[in-house]
């Protein structure tokens, strides 16, 4: 594919994001970067979401994983939609009960302004880790398969990509969004299909459906009763990826601040509930497309195992035997699927803390505006500097970073919310950064010293035997803040907290 095709096709998609960015900005006022005015109709905020949801992590990383371990992700797939339900039933009626811009502010009215600060901290170190992953992980293929080339160092392919971010994000914030995630997710999923179609008729499989190849491609077990002790074991898994869900999305600014530009409770959980549905369906789609490129590996040779997961689908789709128009629909697949995610996420930040570290609601506008455009450059600056970071350090394919640094950053924030939502007891304010802290400490020594952490070496039985401690880490991190808060708590005093007032 030569570099003149490449930048046009780059070139083309970015001015089309950038004119929905003009065209969504022309109404705006300061409160749209942030609420969107919460004029936003319910179906695109659910259709936006599965694009910013999947992002270039399982766009790459899950149908790379297919060929080592079959269709074990569903299994957390599952896990989620409970975890969906949970969101739309719990939290998003008190979100929309208090009327909140950043979701950690419902902290402060529980137990006091340590507690906000804290889960807003978690978040904000949470999301810049989460968004630097998925971005690195692109970031890595662009460089590697294009950039490379014309001998582009990694920094300035960052430096380029979060620029684009800042330009199309800068105006209207989530307003823009809503409508650039929509795009996005149409022409990721539109992007899978057809690769699906193409891929499958190269195989030359005659009369064979795709599901039915599929299925038969000794790549699509999905459920692992057999061993407890391993990681890919169905309830390890399953209620991980409820509290994966929980945290990542329900307790994430991120992606809750587009729920909250719906116009009410009902509509912000219809999107909740209809996305939670598509979800599982577009995830089947993605680990069959896997199933299908390892088939179509094996079949040419094309792609090889010691290129790891994440470069498979890279290597498979722009390789010159592969055909011009995978290569085409695999950049504009991968493009749109890790800006659905980037932009959002930057927005998000540049939210967090403008409301809960900065007291942006406190400012005049001009003050407000000032504020916003300085921690909106900020913020890209930072994930630029953990990106690098990352670059350096860290050789694990994406979706595993991700769902390990997920269990020991998400699990003390949910923790931290469901004691205020089910317990009525108190915690004085000034311990709660502290009890946090102790929950992930612990979580990193078990961590460490479980079979197969750090501190015991690869195939040796750590303190719980051989048993593998794996996504039921957030599990265990939520379980040990919950229960530290009860024992640091006393009976709620008679003066009611506002939480629990009618």
């Amino acid at each position: 594919m030569s570099a003149a095709l490449i930048a046009s096709i780059l070139g083309a998609y970015f001015l089309l994001l950038i004119g929905i960015s003009w065209l969504t900005g022309r109404k705006s006022d300061g409160d749209s970067f942030f609420t969107g005015n919460k004029k936003s109709p319910w179906f695109l905020v659910a259709f936006g979401m599965i694009g910013a949801s999947l992002s270039g992590v399982t766009f790459i990383s899950i149908p790379g994983q297919v060929g080592g371990v079959q269709f074990q992700y569903m299994q957390m797939v599952l896990g989620y939609f409970l975890g969906y339900l949970v969101i739309a039933f719990v939290l998003l009626p008190i979100f929309y009960k208090f009327q909140v811009v950043s979701i950690y502010s419902y902290l402060n009215r529980r137990f006091g302004i340590y507690a906000h600060k804290t889960g807003a901290m978690i978040f904000i170190v949470s999301r810049v880790l989460g968004a630097s992953v998925r971005l690195l992980m692109v970031a890595n293929v662009l460089q590697l398969f294009i950039f490379d080339a014309w001998g582009i160092p990694f920094e300035l392919t960052v430096i380029i990509s979060l620029a684009l971010i800042y330009v199309y994000t800068y105006k209207s914030g989530i307003k823009t969004i809503i409508w650039t995630d929509t795009l996005q997710t149409f022409v990721m999923l539109l992007a899978v299909g057809v690769m699906i179609y193409i891929i499958y008729h190269a195989l030359n499989l005659g009369d064979v459906g795709v599901i039915k190849a599929v299925k038969e491609s000794g790549y699509s077990q999905i459920f692992f009763f057999d061993d407890v002790n391993s990681k890919s074991y169905f309830w390890k898994m399953f209620i991980g990826g409820m509290f994966i869900t929980i945290g990542m999305t329900g307790l994430d600014q991120d992606m809750m601040q587009k729920n909250l530009t719906c116009k009410s409770t009902g509509d912000a959980q219809k999107n909740m509930v209809v996305f939670a549905v598509i979800l599982i369906f577009v995830n089947l789609v993605f680990l069959g497309l896997g199933a299908l490129l390892h088939m179509y590996s094996v079949q040419t040779g094309v792609g090889s195992d010691e290129m790891g997961t994440d470069n498979l689908f890279p290597a498979l789709a722009l390789d010159n035997s592969t055909g011009l128009g995978i290569g085409i629909l695999f950049l504009v697949g991968l493009i749109a699927a890790a800006y659905s995610s980037a932009d959002s996420a930057l927005t998000a930040l540049t939210t967090s803390i403008s409301y809960d570290l900065l007291n942006m609601e406190k400012k005049e506008d001009a003050a407000k505006k000032r504020t916003k455009t300085i921690v909106h450059i900020g913020v890209a600056i930072l994930l630029l500097l953990v990106i690098i970071v990352l670059k350096h350090t860290t050789d694990k394919s994406a979706i595993d970073l991700l769902m390990t640094l997920a269990g020991f950053t998400y699990g003390p924030l949910i923790g931290l919310f469901f004691f205020g939502i089910i317990s009525k007891r108190e915690v004085r304010d000034k311990f709660i950064p502290m009890v946090c802290l102790v929950s992930v400490m612990i979580c990193v020594l078990l961590w460490l010293f479980s079979a197969g952490g750090y501190a015991v070496g690869k195939d040796q039985p750590g303190i719980f035997g051989y048993y593998k401690i794996g996504v039921e880490m957030i599990v265990i991190n939520a379980l040990i803040t919950f229960f530290l808060f009860f024992a640091f708590s006393k009976n709620k005093a008679d003066n009611a907290n506002i939480a629990y007032e009618n």
